[in-house]
């Protein structure tokens, strides 16, 4: 079907967005149009405020509007005790769950030689000089059970050990090949829960 270029330009811009379809894109168009005005402004501006002041974080590589973020600069979390994720949605995820009283380490990614992606590509030289510079009796590795999560947690481990920290890795709760970002709160409160030294 050939649409009115305005409502195709709308689809083709969520069509982008992860997890979206062409069908989804045009419920999600067709609604949006619907909507009052003040309602689109309000989302649009909701979208460029977040685009324009969220930055990462300079102590853990969270997105904040403020560096350091609102985790860093709490009084009422553990700073001797950093949990490492991939990417700030599975920092999002732990933190859904409310059990986790620590501070965070965002690596950015994970080690993937198949897609270039190297240990100099991520975070990996940042935590190794919060753990040099900081108090930091555990390091808990919270990074998906995937090949390259697998790869990523060996990696550190080797790296971590010599600093003399406990290193523990999230229990196997999760499903193998699973993502942390749609684990509900209590898989995920388990897993913390029966994380294992390395």
């Amino acid at each position: 079907m050939e649409y009115t270029k305005p409502l195709a330009k709308l689809i083709e811009y969520f069509q982008k967005l992860p997890s979206i379809g062409p069908k989804t894109a045009q419920r999600l168009a067709l609604y949006m149009l619907k909507m009052p005005d003040y309602e689109v402004e309000n989302f649009a501006s909701a979208m460029l405020e977040a685009k324009r002041t969220i930055k990462y974080c300079e102590v853990c590589f969270n997105m904040s509007s403020d560096s350091p973020c609102e985790i860093c600069s709490s009084a009422n979390r553990n700073k001797e005790l950093i949990c490492v994720v991939s990417e700030t949605k599975d920092l999002m995820a732990i933190e859904r769950t409310n059990e986790y009283k620590g501070v965070y380490h965002v690596l950015g990614g994970l080690i993937s030689p198949m897609d270039g992606i190297g240990p100099d590509d991520i975070r990996v030289r940042e935590l190794l000089e919060r753990v040099h510079s900081a108090d930091i009796k555990e390091v808990i590795l919270a990074i998906n059970p995937t090949v390259e999560g697998e790869a990523t947690s060996l990696y550190l481990t080797k790296l971590l050990k010599p600093f003399g920290v406990k290193v523990s890795r999230i229990a196997f709760g999760l499903p193998l090949g699973s993502e942390l970002e749609y684990a509900d709160e209590l898989t995920l409160t388990k897993a913390l829960e029966g994380r294992r030294e390395l």
